[in-house]
């Protein structure tokens, strides 16, 4: 039994030492590893890993694409409408090396930068673009967030805008101003016609005015039309010879 006694934490031991020596790296993993607080250029792994205890240790990076939730943002844009809006980014680690060294967390430091860039972006624009252009927005959030990122290993590859909530009362001022502007379309469209018919009756009465048979065919088709209702009395300011006389000359 003191033998058996002795075994169990020799073993303990030897499995302690062994787990440390030994690391197995997933395929989307790699090790950063410190030998006495420096570290190598290049990250270890995927595979078997063999550390020397003490004197080496590794941490893990998960090289895959991550997706992040940028909590909602209280924005004021440029025409001074407040709104609330979300996104999410889509990101991975280039370089397990920088991003293990340059920066304490990159996750955290990466949500920080997302929340912050979207604020600043989103500010510079009107309600109308935050709600008819986001494909051109999430470009501009995605290549600051890009540039920024860059010195800690990180790549952003996509940012989306989720929502953009506007308050109930600005709502119903938008839709005011809609119909506001589809009333001025409206008058403008009208105006328009009015302009191009009065610019054709002009052109017709300069061609009327060079051709006086065609005043006068003229004024008998405008007398049929008034001959069409019975209850009209027609007068004639000239005879009917004076007419033919006209209309012969």
């Amino acid at each position: 039994m003191g033998g058996i006694g002795f075994l169990i934490p020799l073993l303990a031991f030897a499995f302690v030492i062994v787990t440390s020596i030994i690391k197995i790296l997933k395929e989307y993993e790699r090790g950063v590893i410190f030998t006495l607080g420096r570290v190598g250029r290049k990250a270890a792994g995927p595979g078997l890993i063999l550390l020397i205890p003490i004197i080496q240790n590794m941490r893990k990076v998960d090289m895959r694409t991550l997706v992040h939730d940028v909590p909602t943002q209280d924005v004021i844009s440029q025409d001074n409408v407040s709104v609330k809006v979300n996104a999410v980014i889509y990101y991975r680690v280039v370089d397990a090396v920088r991003a293990v060294v340059q920066v304490e967390n990159y996750m955290a430091a990466t949500s920080q930068l997302a929340q912050t860039t979207l604020r600043s972006v989103l500010g510079k624009h009107d309600l109308d673009e935050m709600l008819q252009e986001r494909d051109k927005l999430n470009k501009d959030i995605q290549e600051i967030l890009d540039t920024q990122t860059e010195a800690w290993g990180i790549k952003v590859s996509n940012v989306e805008i989720k929502h953009v909530d506007v308050d109930q009362s600005m709502i119903r001022a938008i839709a005011r101003q809609a119909e506001a502007e589809r009333e001025r379309r409206s008058k403008v469209i009208l105006a328009e016609g009015e302009f191009q018919a009065a610019a054709k009756l002009s052109e017709a009465a300069q061609v009327l005015a060079t051709s006086p048979g065609a005043m006068e065919l003229r004024y008998l088709n405008s007398l049929q039309d008034i001959a069409g209702d019975r209850t009209n009395t027609i007068v004639f300011p000239f005879s009917m010879n004076d007419l033919a006389n006209r209309l012969r000359s």
